[in-house]
């Protein structure tokens, strides 16, 4: 099989998120990191990526070199993911389609609803795929949940209830950290802090496992540092298409959690629950019946989660492989095959429509709102 050719902008030395995308995108030989422009410091940038590897006319100091770079090479990379801050996605993920690059972009795709529409319309223009990094849909047993639910077993979704909330900026302290400072500063982060930057993977999964899209949703934010512009914790209560009732909780203030993610489904004849810090088992429960322990990697799975799933069973599975099975849904997709389960634009305007919605209530001391972006009304 002949590699795909990746490229990266962002994740560069010291970058949280880019070691997960150089371990998820070589995990299984589909891709080969042939270019970079990994730091904003161009020097640096170049120089990591050489010790990455990377051959030095392909270590590119910005992205703008490296689209022209890689727009004039016979053996341009097949995909490129953009690692950046979240006020760059827009500009940087609309340039690599509009020049016929595929891309993977972190979340939030966009700062703005209307940035998300454009986005969607460049791809319908292009033919381009445009991912979004919602990573954990892609454990093996959220693909089971999501299995569970589009074949009834249990009923129709009554409730979701999720959370994603930790307690790694709760140290006031610490406010001046450029690490933590960033996320809640609206120049950096956009209209939302906590919610955009977390909340929006609960609020993505809930619709991802529950096969529906929501519909309307009422907010209350709050900043518990009192020096922070934009929220640290948040609560949203929403309400999906097929009617189904969701509750979210994201916080980063909340000492003692460590990752904090997990989501649980009731249905008219069952649920289950899924954690990110135990993510190999999914606990359902069957109306008047025991509960049980689905494991990754056992028998009678569904198909996804099979497919998804890595080493044997009883052997963990992380964060990184998560991401490797996005880049294998990728790579496939590249290649011409339908893959279901891979988040795209349409999920990132969704995500970023419910964010801007969520600012708007929680400003209305928490009026329910239509979280529907434009474009799927």
């Amino acid at each position: 099989m002949t590699k795909l050719k990746w490229g990266m902008i962002g994740g560069g030395e010291g970058s949280q998120i880019g070691p997960a995308h150089r371990l998820g995108a070589q995990a299984d030989a589909r891709f080969e990191f042939v270019a970079g422009a990994l730091d904003h410091r161009a020097d640096e940038g170049r120089a990591y990526a050489g010790r990455l590897g990377i051959a030095a006319d392909r270590a590119y100091g910005d992205w703008q070199e490296m689209l022209a770079g890689e727009k004039a090479r016979r053996d341009r990379v097949d995909l490129v993911t953009v690692a950046t801050p979240n006020a760059t996605h827009f500009e940087i993920t609309k340039s690599f389609l509009e020049a016929g690059f595929n891309v993977l972009c972190e979340k939030p795709m966009t700062m703005t609803v209307e940035e998300g529409e454009e986005i969607v319309k460049v791809v319908e223009k292009t033919g381009k795929i445009c991912a979004v990094n919602y990573c954990y849909s892609a454990y093996p047993m959220v693909r089971q949940a999501r299995a569970m639910v589009r074949a009834g077993e249990i009923g129709k979704p009554r409730l979701v209830v999720t959370n994603f909330s930790h307690g790694h900026h709760g140290d006031a302290t610490d406010a001046d950290n450029p690490r933590v400072r960033w996320r809640y500063d609206p120049a950096m982060a956009g209209v939302s802090g906590q919610f955009a930057d977390c909340g929006i993977h609960a609020l993505h999964m809930a619709s991802f496992i529950c096969d529906d899209q929501v519909e309307t949703l009422s907010a209350d934010f709050a900043s518990t540092i009192p020096s922070r512009v934009l929220e640290d914790d948040a609560m949203v209560n929403f309400r999906m298409s097929g009617g189904t009732v969701g509750r979210l909780w994201t916080s980063s203030v909340a000492i003692g959690r460590q990752h904090g993610f997990d989501i649980q489904v009731f249905g008219e004849t069952g649920g289950f629950r899924w954690a990110s810090e135990q993510p190999n088992q999914l606990i359902y429960t069957p109306v008047g019946g025991r509960t049980q322990i689905i494991e990754k990697g056992e028998g009678g799975l569904h198909a996804d989660a099979q497919r998804l799933s890595r080493v044997a069973i009883a052997h963990p599975e992380g964060f990184p492989l998560a991401v490797a099975n996005i880049y294998c849904d990728l790579a496939d997709a590249i290649a011409g095959e339908t893959r279901d389960g891979l988040p795209t634009a349409s999920d990132g305007v969704r995500s970023m429509a419910a964010v801007h919605t969520a600012v708007a209530s929680a400003k209305a001391q928490g009026a329910w709102m239509d979280a529907r972006p434009s474009i799927f009304k």
